[in-house]
C-alpha cells in the first residue's frame, strides 16, 4: 500500500514502474502472439480436415497428441529446439547480449521480440499522460497490452481471435457498469452501434462486388472499442482507422509494388485508431465537429 501511495504521488516513479511491468507484460504477449493462433489452428485441424490444406505449415501442427498452450511446451529455439534460459528471456537486454541470435546455433532472433517489448513499455507509459495512477490507467493497461497483441496476429495471419475481441468487448462493459469511461447505456450502444456499423459495409460491399470487404473479426474489434469508449467515439475511430488504412495500401502498392488483390489487414488500423481516441478522442470529436 505504501508502494502505491508512492506511486500515486509521483508520475515520474510510476512511469519508471509502468515501463518494467510492461516490459515483461511485452514478453509474455510475444508468447500469446506466437501460440494462440496455433493454439486455434491445432483445434481447428481437430475438428475440420478439410482445412488441413489451408493452414499455414507449422511443427505444432503435425502432431497434435502433444500439448501446446501459453505454457507448454517451454521457450525453445524454432531452428534447433535449444531450452530457452531464464537469463536469455529477459525482456530487450536478453536480446542484445545475444545480439540477435541463438546462443546455440547462432541462427538469428527475429528483431520484432525486442520490439513488441519496447512497444507494450512506451505505450504503456504514455498512458500517464491522460490517466493518473488508478483503477483507470489499470484498465487502460490491459486495454492498450489486448490491442497490441491482436494487432500483430491480424498481421501474421488475418485473423483477430474471438477470445481477444470478445473479452476485450465484456471488458468494456464491465468497467463501464461503473461508469469508468463513459455510462453503461453509452457502452452498450457504443459496442452494438460499432458491430453494426462495420457489419453493414461488408454487406454492402458483398453485394455489390461479391467479395469480402473485411473479417467478422472487425466487426468485434470495433464494438470492444465501443463498449470501452462510448458511441460518441465511434466516428473518429473509423475515421482515423479508414484514413489510415486507405494511406498505407495505397503507398505499399505505389512504393513497394504490393499486389493490390492481397487482403490487407484491418485489425491494427482499429487498434491504433482505438488506442488514440481513448487517449484525445474527446479534443479530436471536438475538432471535427467544429470543422463540421
Amino acid at each position: 500500500m505504501q508502494l502505491f501511495s508512492l506511486l500515486a504521488d509521483s508520475t515520474l516513479l510510476a512511469a519508471i514502474f509502468i515501463v518494467i511491468i510492461s516490459l515483461l507484460i511485452g514478453s509474455f504477449l510475444n508468447v500469446v502472439i506466437l501460440r494462440l493462433p496455433i493454439m486455434m489452428f491445432r483445434e481447428w485441424k481437430r475438428d475440420a480436415a478439410e482445412m488441413d490444406t489451408s493452414l499455414p505449415k507449422h511443427p505444432a501442427l503435425d502432431d497434435l497428441n502433444k500439448p501446446f498452450n501459453l505454457i507448454k511446451p517451454d521457450s525453445h529455439c524454432p531452428q534447433c529446439g535449444a531450452k530457452v534460459r531464464p537469463w536469455q528471456n529477459i525482456p530487450v537486454i536478453s536480446w542484445l547480449l545475444l545480439k540477435g541470435r541463438c546462443k546455440a546455433c547462432g541462427q538469428p532472433i527475429s528483431v520484432r521480440y525486442p520490439i513488441v517489448e519496447l512497444a507494450t513499455a512506451i505505450l504503456s507509459a504514455a498512458l500517464i499522460i491522460q490517466y493518473p495512477w488508478g483503477w483507470p490507467l489499470a484498465a487502460m493497461l490491459v486495454f492498450t497490452w489486448l490491442l497490441l497483441a491482436m494487432s500483430v496476429i491480424d498481421i501474421d495471419y488475418q485473423i483477430l481471435p474471438d477470445s481477444m475481441t470478445l473479452g476485450l468487448l465484456w471488458l468494456g462493459l464491465l468497467v463501464n457498469s461503473q461508469g469508468m469511461f463513459t455510462d453503461l447505456t453509452d457502452a452498450v450502444y457504443g459496442a452494438a452501434c460499432g458491430y453494426l456499423a462495420l457489419w453493414s459495409v461488408y454487406w454492402l460491399f458483398k453485394l455489390a462486388t461479391g467479395k469480402e470487404g473485411m473479417g467478422f473479426g472487425d466487426f468485434k474489434l470495433l464494438a470492444a472499442l465501443g463498449a470501452w469508449l462510448g458511441v460518441s467515439a465511434l466516428p473518429v475511430i473509423i475515421l482515423l482507422s479508414s484514413v489510415v488504412g486507405a494511406v498505407v495500401g495505397i503507398a505499399g502498392i505505389a512504393v513497394l509494388g504490393r499486389d493490390k488483390n492481397l487482403p490487407i489487414p484491418f485489425g491494427p488500423y482499429l487498434a491504433a485508431a482505438g488506442w488514440i481516441a481513448a487517449m484525445w478522442g474527446q479534443d479530436l470529436t471536438a475538432w471535427y465537429l467544429g470543422i463540421l
